[in-house]
């Protein structure tokens, strides 16, 4: 009889256990309401959804190169006639109005998107308004993969190129090192080839440069084969990172992809790491498939936003399912073409914003002792860190990566609210003071909090970046929220 109670409040445990994380997902899931931002008529924003602003009008590109160079040499012709000035839009997942100046053209570059692949030289030639995930689809034809792209796969190739972005590839430099060359429309509508032989300044200019000089057209990318992967990981603290990072992934030449995850929960705030790693196996190459099934995974992320449960069960689902799937084997490319749908935020009262941080190796520890009081007493609700190694980057002017470095990707929850923007501007600022105390720097894509003499402290050549601004285009005709508030 005894055994029989055992049993009974064992079963009753169980279902207890696996009720309530049910339970909190299907709760999140309840409370999301599928409502659709409308932009109204003559108003463009970005992904921050705080940037809605009114312009004179948005330009849907041409696919076609002939008609493209056309319409573009018009459009330039149209905007200086009438003294508007001209932003440049791909997925718009800056966040900061860089996409973006007030009754001026945007112009939509995501049509532009022609792909070619010179077999021989392993050389993609893509149109800047392709999606990496187009790029990938396209490649994975021919068992080629990209070399260096962003974490999600829903970026433009010409605007991860003015991010100078940089992604989970194993110890390399930003995009730049990938590309080699691109043409570029300048102010006065000639079109010239930027390379690090022809065009050397305005090639590191616009690698990075947000847009500011120049219409980007076609991009010629380095590719990689496509290869299959093994995960691996392993649970580890903060401390310890840098160490096992050595042994396990610089030193390890099978790694390829690699990515690191710092705990968030109130529990143990910061006091455990995940290094997660991908790295080459002998076997089949699965094929790309065309869609994935995430919600499950996205109600999950969804599920932690201010909730202190939320945030220890997705990490202990994530840490859970590592056990799990360690040794399964995934294609690269497969790896790559992430959608950022994967976190996507449905609650129209709130947005999702990005900051990243670039540390050096011998600062790193310091950087999270330096970090943790002030995420632990803001009024922000902190998601996700997620840590990439990033090796240093000899062709952007505005290098975030002078020498080797971390980046700390961190992703918060804000309210659409005054007093939340007035909140995360004193977390910015509160968290640029520790990254430049570390010798470290802030990636400029983001909200722009930072004034301009602190932006200086970072990037020491950004008066010389902006007096080049003007020797290439003198009436600032390419204008954004970005420039207007650094120049």
């Amino acid at each position: 009889m005894k055994k029989k109670h055992l049993w009974l409040i064992g079963i009753l445990a169980v279902i207890i256990f696996l009720t309530i994380p049910i339970f909190h997902i299907l709760k999140t899931k309840w409370n999301e309401k599928e409502i659709e931002i409308e932009i109204p008529k003559g108003f463009t924003n970005d992904a921050s959804q705080l940037n809605l602003t009114k312009i004179d009008t948005i330009i849907q590109v041409p696919n076609d190169k002939k008609k493209i160079e056309i319409q573009l040499k018009n459009v330039l012709k149209y905007a200086k006639e009438n003294n508007l000035k001209i932003s440049i839009a791909g997925a718009k997942h800056s966040m900061g109005g860089h996409t973006i100046y007030p009754n001026g053209i945007v112009l939509n570059m995501l049509p532009y998107k022609q792909m070619e692949l010179d077999t021989s030289k392993n050389i993609l030639t893509i149109g800047s308004g392709a999606l990496w995930e187009d790029a990938l689809k396209y490649l994975d034809k021919y068992g080629k993969s990209i070399a260096i792209m962003q974490a999600f796969s829903s970026f433009s190739i010409g605007g991860s190129i003015s991010v100078n972005g940089h992604g989970w590839q194993k110890d390399v430099p930003p995009i730049s090192a990938s590309v080699i060359s691109f043409t570029l429309m300048k102010e006065n509508g000639e079109i010239i080839n930027c390379s690090r032989q022809e065009n050397q300044e305005l090639f590191k200019l616009v690698i990075g440069g947000y847009g500011l000089f120049g219409i980007v057209l076609d991009v010629k990318l380095k590719v990689v084969e496509n290869e299959a992967l093994r995960y691996k990981y392993i649970r580890l603290s903060p401390e310890n990172y840098v160490n096992y990072y050595k042994k396990y992934i610089s030193e390890n030449p099978n790694v390829n992809l690699v990515f690191g995850r710092l705990r968030i929960s109130d529990k143990h705030f910061l006091e455990e790491a995940t290094l997660n790693f991908f790295q080459k196996f002998e076997a089949t190459i699965p094929v790309l498939q065309n869609e994935k099934s995430t919600e499950a995974q996205r109600l999950v992320f969804r599920g932690s936003v201010n909730s202190e449960y939320g945030k220890r069960l997705r990490w202990d689902l994530e840490t859970g399912m590592n056990k799990i799937s360690k040794n399964e084997i995934y294609s690269r490319n497969e790896l790559l073409n992430d959608h950022v749908s994967l976190i996507e935020n449905k609650d129209t009262s709130s947005t999702d914003l990005l900051q990243e941080y670039f540390i050096p190796e011998r600062n790193f520890n310091q950087f999270i002792t330096d970090m943790k009081p002030i995420l632990k007493n803001s009024k922000i609700d902190l998601l996700n860190i997620t840590i990439r190694g990033v090796h240093q980057d000899n062709d952007s002017y505005l290098s975030y990566a002078r020498e080797n470095v971390f980046g700390f990707v961190l992703l918060f929850n804000q309210k659409k609210t005054d007093k939340q923007e007035a909140e995360m501007k004193k977390l910015t600022n509160q968290l640029l003071e520790v990254t430049l105390k570390n010798e470290g720097t802030y990636y400029l894509p983001y909200r722009l909090h930072i004034d301009k003499n602190k932006m200086r402290k970072s990037y020491p050549k950004a008066d010389k970046f902006f007096q080049l601004k003007l020797k290439y285009d003198p009436t600032e005709l390419f204008n954004n929220k970005f420039y207007e508030h650094y120049k």
